[in-house]
């Protein structure tokens, strides 16, 4: 049976696209490199993953030389977006306040992203509240 596409990236496409993201255009070779940062990866099993991704539309690829250079075709924010509204909607049910309460509860934070989460909030309330 065939597997069905996944609108969201795969943990290991989302590796690849964090690579891109935050170095901007690679080759194959540059993206391995920086993946065997957290744990080895073969080159072919990199060329593999980001030909697949390509196929996907998650990258795009352009020749240069004998290899090929591949950049995001989707952001950062984009990709954020869908996987947080398919947890939200999977997961919590659609309660944002839930997501939430989990998020405060498993994480580790400290004093300064609370008064950044406070400011997010009154920015939300404040932008809803001149919209009505």
């Amino acid at each position: 049976m065939v597997r069905p596409r996944q609108e969201n990236p795969t943990p290991a496409e989302l590796e690849v696209l964090q690579v891109l993201w935050e170095h901007g255009p690679s080759t194959v070779r540059e993206v391995m490199t920086a993946l065997n940062g957290r744990r080895p990866r073969a080159y072919t099993s990199v060329m593999s993953l980001m030909n697949v991704m390509a196929e996907k539309g998650l990258l795009r690829s352009k020749p240069q030389g004998r290899a090929f250079v591949y950049s995001a075709r989707v952001s950062r924010d984009m990709v954020q977006s869908r996987i947080v509204s398919d947890l939200l909607g999977r997961v919590f049910d659609g309660s944002a306040s839930t997501l939430v309460l989990h998020l405060l509860k498993q994480s580790k934070t400290d004093p300064q992203e609370i008064e950044e989460i406070r400011k997010a909030i009154a920015e939300f309330e404040q932008k809803k509240g001149s919209k009505s």
